[in-house]
């Protein structure tokens, strides 16, 4: 089994962003010599996330961001983290660091309308995605 690390950075320009990054995962899957396995997208930020969800209407981006913020609104009385971004860490929880994507025949196998995004919920920031791609 051959397995091949990979990094990007993402620079966000909201507090509260999602942006597909399936592209730059299809390229290093694609520049990583693997057929067949699965890819591994991380995030090392407690304030930020990776999940995978339709890309094909932008309107859904929209219902999940409004959502998040009125389920957890960035002021919100009785939270207690110095740094005034307890929202960002709960939201970052609530999605998770990392999703698994399935590699067969050197292409991401992904849904019709799925792409993989990295969530920014403490922006604006240059963050950093990594990849951990393996398989034969």
């Amino acid at each position: 089994m051959k397995i091949v690390h990979e990094e990007f950075r993402v620079n966000t320009q909201s507090r509260n962003q999602m942006i597909d990054i399936t592209s730059q995962v299809r390229s290093f899957v694609s520049q990583s010599g693997i057929s067949d396995g699965d890819v591994i997208v991380y995030c090392p930020h407690t304030t930020a996330g990776i999940t995978i969800n339709e890309n094909a209407d932008p309107s859904v981006i929209h219902d999940i961001l409004l959502t998040m913020e009125e389920l957890m609104p960035h002021r919100r009385p009785g939270y207690r983290h110095s740094e005034g971004n307890s929202d960002a860490h709960c939201k970052s929880s609530l999605f998770g660091c990392s999703e698994q994507v399935l590699i067969k025949d050197k292409s991401l196998s992904l849904g019709t309308w799925q792409a993989v995004f990295f969530c920014e919920f403490d922006g604006p920031r240059s963050r950093r995605v990594v990849l951990q791609i393996r398989g034969e």
